[in-house]
């Protein structure tokens, strides 16, 4: 049975390889930065500049007790 269109993008978020640009953990733990976290090809293609905007959204968020930000570094992709 093929997979739906849905799945396969499920299939294929789960093979990225998910990170920090420090690769240190970004909440759990007594290591944490509070930095971004994405895929290895979006921080590559991302520019020093937005990423220190994402993470200082992210860090603000995470202050305010919310789990999840609006950062702007996954705009206009399929996530």
């Amino acid at each position: 049975m093929a997979l739906k269109g849905p799945q396969k993008d499920l299939n294929q978020w789960t093979k990225e390889k998910w990170r920090t640009k420090s690769g240190k953990p970004s909440v759990q733990g007594p290591d944490a930065t509070g930095e971004v976290y994405a895929p290895t090809a979006t921080l590559k293609a991302t520019s020093r500049s937005k990423i220190a905007a994402a993470t200082k959204k992210k860090r603000a968020a995470t202050r305010a007790g919310k789990q999840h930000a609006k950062h702007g570094l996954h705009k206009g992709k399929k996530r």
